[in-house]
């Protein structure tokens, strides 16, 4: 992996290089991003920059004998650790190791779903065990093999338990030239006694012109689908990249049409309508949901006068500023509760015909009727 493959992200990569120019390495550090922001892609890419051969300015050569193992996964002083789903208790990272290295070499941008998908999970729980513990003690405590450094990089140290202070003094007092590269998503979940022993790189989501520009440049996107899918994303490119397994990214116009059928109450379209949302397949029903909630708060923003903080492409902003004059900030704020509840049930594998006709039902009474959920705290009209 070199820093080039990596999208965006220039600001930590140039800090990251920095480090290894001024020698200022540091043996411990946190790689903190969230999901799809490609933490893992730059732990592993500055590893190989640590080990290059021939380093170049601003990027790993990938052409010496280093960066062609790295570029398998394989090099013998390149180590991982990860949550797994363990079968037996002596059970390590090691066992599943080529699954592992399959599951990262297809996809960079890796989270723990897609991780699950590799292995057979069932019903277990992920973590990482005290067998695991003892065996990164038990591999950082021998000297490099062939490079300048030995590097062990963890993905998700949240699933540590209390077993993860085992690993404290090796974190404080390691071995030479030794690297223990973290690689989180949430920083609260991680031990304090682990937490206040790294040096914390921040690593923000990529923005919506690079998601789009890599969705165009890599995947062949038209500008149109590449940027719902940007915007869709939210910076989030694991979730940009399953979005393109899906077979069909058009949810503007589903949208606008479902809106449309329910603030003219018209109802035996609306059955039809939502029949057809029934149809749509797991993965596609939650990304139509999520654009309609991002839609919805854009719409928000409009109605509150904070329109110029709008992302929407020009067509779609269009259609938002018209809807924008139509529904109020508390209709607003009541649609995005309905699609959000709709969202966590569709993701808990809800009847999808019956859900999404009783959503549209709901939105029927807001939109046409004008009454709104009881209970519930919404902002004066």
């Amino acid at each position: 992996m070199q820093f080039k493959q990596i999208v965006g992200q220039h600001d930590v990569k140039q800090r990251l290089l920095n480090s290894v120019k001024e020698n200022r390495v540091s043996h411990a550090q946190l790689f903190l991003g969230p999901e799809g922001s490609g933490s893992l892609a730059l732990a592993v890419a500055y590893a190989q920059y640590v080990s290059c051969e021939n380093r170049l300015a601003d990027d790993s050569c990938g052409e010496c004998a280093s960066c062609r193992k790295y570029q398998k996964l394989a090099h013998p002083d390149l180590h991982f650790s990860y949550p797994f789903f363990a079968k037996h208790k002596d059970d390590t990272a090691l066992t599943f190791i080529e699954q592992w290295r399959a599951a990262l070499l297809a996809n960079p941008y890796l989270s723990l779903d897609i991780w699950r998908g590799y292995l057979e999970a069932e019903n277990k729980q992920a973590n990482i065990n005290i067998a695991e513990c003892h065996q990164v003690i038990k591999k950082l405590s021998l000297k490099p093999f062939e490079s300048a450094y030995k590097i062990l990089i963890m993905w998700l140290p949240e699933f540590l338990d209390k077993e993860g202070n085992a690993l404290l003094k090796i974190i404080e007092e390691p071995q030479p030239n030794t690297l223990f590269l973290l690689v989180a998503q949430n920083q609260d979940q991680i031990l304090n006694t682990i937490l206040s022993r790294t040096q914390l790189v921040k690593i923000p989501p990529p923005g919506y012109e690079e998601v789009k520009s890599f969705l165009i440049s890599a995947h062949h996107q038209t500008e149109h689908a590449a940027g719902e899918i940007a915007y869709l994303s939210n910076g989030n490119l694991t979730e940009a990249l399953n979005m393109l397994q899906q077979d069909d990214n058009g949810y503007h116009q589903q949208f606008v049409q479902w809106l449309r059928l329910c603030v003219t109450n018209k109802g035996q379209e609306v059955i039809g309508f939502t029949d057809g949302l029934a149809k749509l397949g797991r993965e596609n029903q939650k990304n139509f949901l999520r654009y309609g909630i991002s839609f919805i708060r854009e719409i928000c923003l409009i109605v509150s006068g904070a329109g110029n903080l709008v992302k929407l492409p020009p067509a779609e902003l269009e259609t938002a500023e018209k809807m924008a004059k139509l529904i109020t900030a508390r209709m607003a704020e009541a649609i995005g509760d309905e699609l959000e509840k709709a969202h966590y049930h569709v993701e808990r594998n809800a009847n999808p015909k019956i859900l999404f006709l009783d959503v549209s039902l709901q939105l029927i009474k807001i939109l046409y009727f004008k009454t709104f959920p009881t209970g519930a705290q919404y902002i004066p009209t």
